[in-house]
């Protein structure tokens, strides 16, 4: 009996839970645009040097790095349903204590509550994608993880509508915005609880430990080509959602206000190119919308940095579009390559995203110091091009195989 109510759950996409966990994912990741939004009234209210700003941003994001695959891999043998709620309620603590906090190390310490939340919220909720999505695995990743992109993509809007009239005390607010969230993922870990015991009946497939040694490097080779591709694409992007409006101001003349349009051009349509990706996935094939992501990006990137003040903006939303049509997929792509560690493998590419983008933060910062800002924009353009390395990556037939007689 439970294993023909699974195959039915299996064949069915709930779309009412893909819809709030997206929009979940949106108000997680709108809290941590606080965060950078923020860098210019602390830097201005309590003269933080850039170093102080920088170690708040890597602190976030390594926190949540570094915990992602651990959360991910712990729920995978003991699911948590109920983690979702507590992760976000560990962001609106965290949001409370930077609306008040009086020096740089309170900030410091309330950042890293906010880093844990999101540590702890995004793998679980890209299992609840994944379990939600019956066969529509990309749509299902798409839905959920355009809701992130675009939280993110909203921290020009915060900076301007927000931080800037009302200051630090500004943050309260989103607090708020936590507790919606939180009441939300009540809802979902409800809907969770009542799938596991589904969920976890017998399926007819391989399991990792019965595979061949041949098959088990096989995947582990594709892992790394995988992990590397995202390495390629967060660097791209990182330098590009950190650096460009310099860059604009530096070359068109522009304010930073005015230079604020770049950014937001590139994150907006970076989360059209999220959701477009998933479909296109699904339709198309998993690798082939990763290879197209990078190689039809490549000319595009390119040619930026010798793009006028008006091209640079429609090149940057093409980019946008382009290059992040991948993101969504290369979790799905993970989660299939090793099916039973559905949390472990999207907080592994998720978490990597957020590492690789601190660090890249770091040395983009110190190569521009070193070479200037031309250079450096001249050289991350090239890094689209290593998406060749997707010809390496099986196609999705082929990851089905390894795992079925």
């Amino acid at each position: 009996m439970g294993h023909t109510i699974a195959n039915q759950l299996s064949n069915k996409t709930v779309y009412p839970i893909l819809f709030i966990i997206g929009t979940c994912h949106l108000l997680n990741d709108t809290l941590q645009a606080v965060i950078p939004a923020m860098f210019p009234i602390l830097e201005k209210s309590m003269g933080l040097t850039f170093t102080q700003l920088g170690f708040i941003a890597f602190s976030l994001n390594m926190v949540s790095s570094v915990m992602q695959p651990v959360i991910g891999m712990y729920a995978d043998k003991q699911p948590r349903p109920y983690a979702l709620p507590i992760g976000l309620a560990s962001s609106m603590l965290g949001m409370a204590g930077l609306a008040f906090a009086p020096n740089f190390r309170l900030i410091l310490f309330s950042v890293l509550f906010i880093g844990l939340g999101s540590a702890i919220f995004h793998p679980e909720g890209s299992r609840v994608a994944y379990l939600a999505a019956g066969p529509r695995r990309g749509l299902a990743q798409s839905i959920y993880q355009v809701g992130g992109n675009s939280g993110q993509a909203l921290a020009p809007v915060i900076t301007a509508l927000v931080l800037v009239p009302l200051g630090q005390f500004g943050a309260v607010w989103f607090t708020l915005i936590a507790g919606i969230a939180v009441f939300l993922l009540i809802h979902i870990a409800r809907w969770y609880t009542s799938q596991m015991h589904v969920f976890s009946a017998p399926k007819k497939r391989k399991t990792e430990g019965s595979l061949s040694k041949k098959t088990s490097n096989a995947i582990r080779n594709t892992l790394i080509v995988l992990v590397f591709l995202v390495f390629a694409r967060t660097w791209y992007t990182s330098a590009i959602s950190n650096f460009y409006a310099f860059y604009a101001i530096e070359n068109y003349g522009l304010s930073i206000a005015k230079s604020q349009v770049y950014i937001f051009t590139f994150l907006i349509m970076g989360a059209v190119g999220t959701f477009l990706g998933g479909p296109f996935a699904d339709r198309f094939g998993k690798r082939n919308v990763i290879l197209l992501s990078f190689l039809a990006a490549a000319p595009l990137a390119i040619a930026l940095p010798y793009a006028g003040p008006i091209i640079s903006i429609i090149l940057l939303g093409l980019l946008g579009v382009i290059i992040m049509s991948s993101f969504s997929v290369t979790v799905v792509y993970a989660q299939e390559l090793v099916p039973g560690k559905i949390g472990m493998m999207s907080g592994l590419i998720v978490g990597l995203a957020f590492g690789m983008g601190a660090i890249g933060s770091v040395v983009l910062g110190s190569f521009i110091d070193w070479v200037g800002l031309t250079p450096t924009m001249i050289t991350i353009s090239l890094f689209p091009l290593l998406g060749i390395l997707t010809f390496l990556l099986p196609n999705d037939q082929k990851v089905r195989e390894w795992y079925t007689d």
